[in-house]
C-alpha cells in the first residue's frame, strides 16, 4: 500500500521545508517538491503541519522491577502511549540481576517485549554483577544487536558497581566498540546522607532531593569521565539533571573526549518545590537523580542548544501513587524511584521552541535524529528519506492542549505535569508505514512492533 503524505512542512536536523513524502509499504519511497509525487493509494493532508521523524526515546523501563515492585507499564501499554505522543522507537533496559548472565537477562527481556509491542523497540544492558564471565558476554550483547551497556555509581547493594569494576567494564567496551552508559551519583555518600536524615526524623519526600545534592552528581561525573579517559572507553551520562555534572560533560567535549549526555523532560520542567508538595504529594516526583532547584533548568535548555546535551529521553519508569509510591509514606526511602512521561516528551520538548528555547531542527534532532545515530539506527530511524523507515509523525503547531492524567494514556494514576497548558500537539503517527495514531484515536496494534537490532555508535570513529 502506497500513502502520500501531502502539503505539510517536513522537518529535519537543518529546519522545515515545503516537500510531499510518499510512502511505500513500511519504508518512505520519495521526498519531494509540493505536487510532485504521487498518486497513491490513500493520501493524508498535511496542510499546515509539520511533518517530522518519529521520535526515539533512548532511555524507557518498562516492567522494571524496583524497590519489591514493578513499573506499571507494560511494554504493551507503555509503547502504547509512546505512540500517542509522537514517539516511534524506544530503546529499553534489560535489567541483570546479581547471580545472573547478560545473555540470560537479555532472553528474559526479549520474552516480555517480544509480540507485545505497538512501535519498534530496541535494548540496552543494565550490568550490575561485573566478572570474568560477564565481561565475556558483553561481545555476545553486542553481536545481538546490544552494544550500550549501563552501570550505575548509585545505589550500592542493587545495581552499584565500584570504581574498579567500572574500569573493567570500559576496558572492555573500548576494546569491542560498545559505549558504557552512566548512572552518575554519588551513591556511597548519598546513603550516608539519607541515613542522617532519616536519623533526624526527616522523613518526607523532599528528602531524596535534599540528599542526593547536586554536587554528588557532578562528583561522580567528573570521576565516570575520568574512568573513561583512562581506558579510552566512550560515555554517555543518563538523565543529567545539574549544572555541575553539564559542566563537567562540557569540558570533556571540549577537550575532544567522546563523552555524550542527556537529559529529560522532568528536569527541565520540574523542580525541587515539587518534591516538596505537602500530604505527600512529593512522592509523585520521586526520580534519581532528583529533581533540582530551578536555577539549573536554563543550564540545560543552554546545554541543549551547544550540543552538550545531545539527546533528550524520558527515565520513564512509572509507578502509581497508590499502593506504589505510597510504600515510602514514614520513609523517604522506600519510595519506589521514577516519573512517568513517555507520552509527553515530544510535545514538552516542542514547548521549548515555542518558548524559543529551541528550533525546530534542533527539537528533531535531540528527540530523534541524534538518538538514531547515537545507538546505531540511523538512517533506518531518524529522517524523513528515501529508504528510511516510514516513521512519521503529523504534528499540529497550533493545537493546545492540556496535560492531565484524565487524557493520557500511559498506565499510571497521576501526572507529573498536571494542568499543565502547553501549544502543539500529535494529530497522525506512522509506524513503519502503518498508521497507529489519527485524529479519531489508536489504530495500531501491541504486535505490530519489531525488535531493532542496533549497530554501533556512529559517532565513533
Amino acid at each position: 500500500m502506497t500513502t502520500l503524505i501531502s502539503g505539510g512542512q517536513v522537518l529535519s536536523t537543518a529546519g522545515a521545508s515545503a516537500a510531499d513524502v510518499l510512502v511505500d509499504g513500511e519504508t518512505i519511497a520519495a521526498v519531494g517538491a509540493p505536487g510532485t509525487l504521487g498518486p497513491a493509494d490513500e493520501t493524508i493532508d498535511a496542510t499546515g503541519k509539520y511533518v517530522l521523524p518519529g521520535g526515539i526515546d533512548a532511555h524507557t523501563h518498562m516492567e522494571m522491577p524496583f524497590g519489591g515492585t514493578h513499573s506499571v507499564d507494560t511494554f504493551g501499554t507503555g509503547t502504547t502511549a509512546a505512540a500517542w505522543g509522537g514517539t516511534t522507537t524506544i530503546i529499553d533496559f534489560a535489567v541483570q540481576a546479581k547471580g545472573t548472565s547478560l545473555l540470560s537477562t537479555m532472553d528474559k527481556w526479549h520474552a516480555k517485549a517480544d509480540g507485545n509491542c505497538a512501535i519498534d523497540y530496541g535494548f540496552h544492558m543494565i550490568v550490575s554483577d561485573v566478572n570474568d564471565s560477564s565481561l565475556k558476554e558483553m561481545q555476545a550483547c553486542v553481536d545481538g544487536g546490544v552494544g550500550s551497556f549501563k552501570m550505575f555509581m548509585a545505589y550500592p547493594g542493587v545495581f552499584y558497581s565500584t570504581d574498579g569494576e567500572i574500569l573493567l567494564a570500559m576496558q572492555k567496551a573500548r576494546e569491542i566498540g560498545a559505549t558504557i552508559m552512566m548512572h552518575a551519583e554519588n551513591g556511597i555518600a548519598i546513603d550516608q546522607l539519607a541515613v542522617q536524615a532519616f536519623a533526624a526524623g526527616k522523613i518526607d519526600p523532599v528528602q531524596h532531593g535534599l540528599t542526593r545534592p547536586p554536587e554528588l552528581e557532578g562528583e561522580a561525573t567528573s570521576r565516570a569521565i575520568q574512568l573513561a579517559k583512562v581506558t579510552g572507553a566512550p560515555l554517555y551520562i543518563v538523565h543529567l539533571s545539574a549544572s555541575q555534572a553539564l559542566a563537567a560533560v562540557a569540558e570533556a567535549r571540549d577537550d575532544g573526549q567522546n563523552v555524550f549526555a542527556e537529559t529529560c523532560p522532568q528536569y527541565l520542567y520540574l523542580s525541587i518545590e515539587d518534591l516538596a508538595k505537602p500530604d505527600f504529594e512529593g512522592s509523585k516526583y520521586v526520580a534519581s537523580p532528583p529533581l533540582r532547584e530551578k536555577s539549573h533548568q536554563a543550564d540545560l535548555w543552554r546545554g541543549l542548544r551547544t550540543n552538550d546535551l545531545s539527546v533528550v529521553s524520558t527515565d520513564h519508569c512509572p509507578f502509581c501513587f497508590k499502593d506504589q509510591k505510597e510504600l515510602g509514606r514514614g520513609d523517604f526511602r522506600a519510595i519506589p524511584n521514577g516519573i512517568p512521561g513517555v507520552e509527553h516528551r515530544m510535545d514538552l520538548l516542542h514547548q521549548g521552541v515555542v518558548a524559543g528555547e529551541l528550533t525546530l531542527g534542533r527539537w528533531v534532532e535531540t528527540c530523534s535524529t541524534t538518538p538514531a545515530r547515537m545507538f546505531g539506527l540511523y538512517p533506518r530511524k531518524g529522517v524523513i528519506a528515501a529508504g528510511s523507515d516510514a516513521d512519521i509523525v503529523i504534528y499540529d503547531p497550533a493545537a493546545k492542549q492540556t496535560l492531565s492524567v484524565e487524557t493520557h494514556h500511559m498506565n499510571v494514576d497521576y501526572s507529573a505535569y498536571e494542568g499543565l497548558e502547553i501549544t502543539g500537539k500529535v494529530e497522525t503517527v506512522l509506524s513503519r508505514g502503518r498508521v497507529v495514531v489519527t485524529p479519531s484515536g489508536f489504530s495500531g496494534s501491541t504486535t505490530h512492533g519489531k525488535f531493532l537490532s542496533r549497530d554501533l555508535n556512529q559517532y565513533l570513529n
